[in-house]
């Protein structure tokens, strides 16, 4: 990844952001820290197995975990995936002229379609 100037955390965030549970932890997340159980309880799956899914946000640098007294609530960290976003900007110019190509073919097809 360093060819492209972008750090190998990226790797991780896209990674992580790849799964729909993970995913869901994080939106989750965005309302506020949540403990494992609270974080677990809307999915049919263990405590320890939604602890795996928080290690690989954590690792990806997507959540931070706190001591809260005995538990430790996880909280949302967004800042990672400003790099992802702006490494997806990169690619928006090519599929902006690839649409671009696509609706000017339908609109000819369309108006030789009406000429018939």
């Amino acid at each position: 990844m360093e060819q492209t100037g972008y750090a190998p955390q990226l790797d991780a965030v896209f990674f992580a952001l790849a799964d729909p549970t993970r995913r869901a932890i994080l939106a989750r997340l965005s309302d506020g820290e949540a403990s494992v159980g609270e974080l677990a309880a809307p999915f049919a799956m263990s405590q320890p197995a939604v602890s795996k899914h928080l290690k690989v946000l954590e690792q990806a640098g997507l959540v931070s975990r706190g001591i809260d007294r005995q538990r430790r609530p996880a909280r949302l960290n967004a800042a990672p995936m400003a790099e992802a976003v702006r490494y997806l900007e990169t690619f928006r110019a090519h599929w902006d002229s690839r649409l671009d190509a696509l609706d000017a073919l339908l609109q000819t097809l369309q108006k030789d379609i009406s000429d018939d």
